[in-house]
């Protein structure tokens, strides 16, 4: 996974603030998250498209594609580092409203949603 501006901002969304947004099941928010399958097994949020990193030569090439880069995406992991390294990559693809989820899918769990079980 490559990017042409490794430095450029990420913006952030707390797991408190996704919660809110899931709520009013905007369809004009694009979910992405770049959990293995693995991970997903165990623990997911509804309305999430799976781009794990470890294939990302797989579906890399497919993201303006399968994406609008003009939409809010906003990009979930298990803690929030490779969702940084996709809000990183989007960005540099021409991306224009991505955010990061601060703490990822544990911090859902933990913050908002208990039923979502912990790894």
């Amino acid at each position: 996974m490559t990017g042409n501006s490794p430095n450029q901002p990420i913006a952030h969304i707390s797991v408190e603030e996704l919660a809110q947004l899931l709520s009013t099941k905007d369809s004009s928010i694009q979910l992405v998250d770049v959990r293995e399958p693995q991970e997903l097994a165990i623990a997911s949020i509804e309305g999430f498209v799976n781009f794990p990193l470890s294939e990302f030569a797989e579906w890399g090439e497919q993201v303006p594609t399968l994406l609008n880069p003009h939409a809010e995406t906003l990009v979930l992991c298990h803690h929030g580092m490779r969702s940084a390294q996709m809000c990183q990559w989007l960005l540099a693809q021409g991306f224009t409203n991505v955010k990061n989820i601060t703490g990822g899918i544990a911090a859902y769990s933990q913050l908002v949603d208990p039923s979502v079980p912990q790894y």
